[in-house]
């Protein structure tokens, strides 16, 4: 029996995407006063429904190029910070505008990977957003672009909006987005493409699907959306993509217009496991063979005797992924050991801890609690 297709109608929160493409007239440079319109427009029909909205955009840096004279493609990394600073104070007054107009208060939040990296800086900015819906306001959230590094980053929104979605629990993420979904391949360059309305579940041929990003304003692209749609779903949060460039987009999309809905995967998880899951920055990796890949499989721990090759530099409780010898994810969890001492006991019996290192810590690498397979 197929599983009825998820509706923003009966949604009780929702997280919705929207990219610099969408916000900016490439013309002027200048936001899109209008369109920003019927986006709030539909955020108050929804609101109206008792349903929470929050709002993750793009457009700070592409507000502010033609100001700063910064009109190249390729910009160094001071010059996007700068653009930033400058930017947001714009993206978020056309926002508050564009709400105030139907209302309704807008919030402004900067994010960083780190804060929904680190556990305690994610539980913070979840309880603000929650304090946030329960005052009735509109969050609108983006990076945080003027201090975030080319290396700690989300780098685009996308995957922003599937952290945000995973961190308040919202039954839907709506990415809007100069297309109308997922098709079989790019159908500028395949006349056979065929459109996918429903994907049930991320397997790697879905994955495989994903091309490369658009030119102009955009950081995204179809690879992004599926990395966002694989953490959203993994959350228990269904997903569309959807065209974004007409007027009154979510209206559209309550109304039946075409998209793409990736379904939510069916097994609950726990928030902390949520969060485990959707960890975008892993800071080692855990090559294992093929028997602690079939143990993983069947719910068990990751025992030292499993891992054959300990990558990269990271402490106990950090963040890891879990890798077999061609390089496939299996898993993401948190180590029990530092990398020096993960390295040290790979590959030997549980029972030869505490000689191989002089204490005695944990018969598993990454515990079964703290491990999340994918």
């Amino acid at each position: 029996m197929t599983a009825p297709l998820p509706s923003l109608a009966a949604a009780r929160r929702i997280v919705v995407k929207i990219g610099s493409a969408l916000v900016v007239d490439e013309q002027d440079a200048a936001p899109r006063a209008r369109w920003l319109a019927s986006v709030a427009a539909d955020v108050a029909a929804l609101r109206a429904r008792g349903v929470e909205v929050v709002i993750v955009s793009s457009g700070a840096i592409a507000l502010a190029r033609r100001a700063l004279g910064l009109t190249r493609r390729k910009l160094r990394l001071e010059e996007k910070q700068a653009a930033a600073a400058v930017g947001q104070i714009r993206l978020a007054g056309a926002w508050a505008e564009a709400l105030k107009g139907q209302g309704l208060n807008a919030a402004q939040l900067l994010l960083t990977l780190e804060d929904s990296e680190d556990r305690r800086r994610y539980l913070n900015a979840r309880a603000t957003l929650g304090t946030l819906l329960d005052l009735g306001c509109i969050p609108v959230i983006n990076e945080n672009d003027t201090v975030a590094t080319t290396e700690i980053r989300f780098g685009d929104n996308d995957r922003l909006g599937a952290r945000v979605a995973e961190m308040i629990a919202a039954d839907a993420l709506v990415l809007l987005s100069d297309i109308d979904g997922l098709d079989t391949a790019d159908p500028r360059n395949d006349p056979g493409a065929a459109h996918l309305p429903v994907v049930e579940r991320i397997t790697d041929e879905i994955m495989a699907m994903g091309g490369e990003p658009p030119p102009g304003y955009s950081s995204g692209g179809m690879r992004t959306k599926l990395i966002a749609a694989r953490i959203a779903t993994g959350a228990g949060c269904a997903m569309a993509i959807a065209l974004g460039k007409r007027d009154h987009p979510l209206q559209a999309l309550v109304d039946g217009a075409r998209c793409t809905w990736f379904l939510p995967a069916e097994e609950g998880r726990s928030a902390r496991k949520r969060w485990i899951a959707g960890s975008l920055a892993p800071l080692g990796t855990l090559v294992v063979d093929a028997g602690a890949a079939r143990a993983l499989k069947r719910g068990s721990s990751l025992l030292p005797a499993g891992v054959r090759q300990v990558d990269g530099q990271f402490h106990r409780g950090d963040p890891v992924s879990v890798r077999d010898a061609e390089g496939r994810e299996l898993a993401r969890g948190l180590s029990a050991y530092d990398a020096e001492d993960a390295r040290r006991i790979a590959g030997s019996r549980s029972d030869a801890i505490e000689a191989i290192l002089g204490w005695r810590g944990r018969d598993e690498i990454v515990h079964r609690d703290d491990l999340v397979v994918l």
